[in-house]
């Protein structure tokens, strides 16, 4: 697991001009969310008085296989879950474990003390706690 730490706010965003994808679908001067390809672990969020609790179910990721990443108002975990295939010849009679890229973005409802975060991962369990800023609760 790789943490990183970035001093400026989360935005994924593409302005609307020529060689927008959508064509004529999207009229609009406005800034427009750039779609992600892939999916989205499970996770379960919660806040405390004194912090912001995140879970994020991994099974079967590799803990050097995904990063968490620290932005002023988002906390965003990302990467990829690569099972092992099937044996030559076997037929699949059903395949409902997401694989491929991944992506978790988390606003964060209040500060948090970038100092003080703590990321464990077990058994396929991520839990990041982040403790909120004195007098941000």
């Amino acid at each position: 697991m790789r943490y990183r730490r970035l001093s400026y706010r989360y935005t994924m965003v593409v302005r609307s001009g020529p060689g927008w994808p959508l064509g004529d679908v999207w009229q609009s001067d406005r800034l427009r969310p750039l779609a992600r390809v892939g999916w989205r672990p499970d996770a379960d969020i919660y806040e405390t008085a004194i912090a912001i609790e995140v879970m994020v179910d991994l099974a079967g990721v590799d803990e050097d296989d995904f990063e968490v990443q620290l932005f002023e108002d988002t906390l965003v975990i990302e990467g990829r879950r690569q099972l092992p295939s099937c044996p030559e010849g076997a037929v699949y009679h059903t395949a409902g474990i997401r694989q491929g890229p991944f992506q978790v973005e988390v606003p964060l409802p209040a500060p948090v003390d970038a100092g003080r975060v703590e990321a464990r991962y077990d058994r396929g369990l991520l839990r990041v706690t982040l403790p909120k800023l004195a007098g941000a609760g």
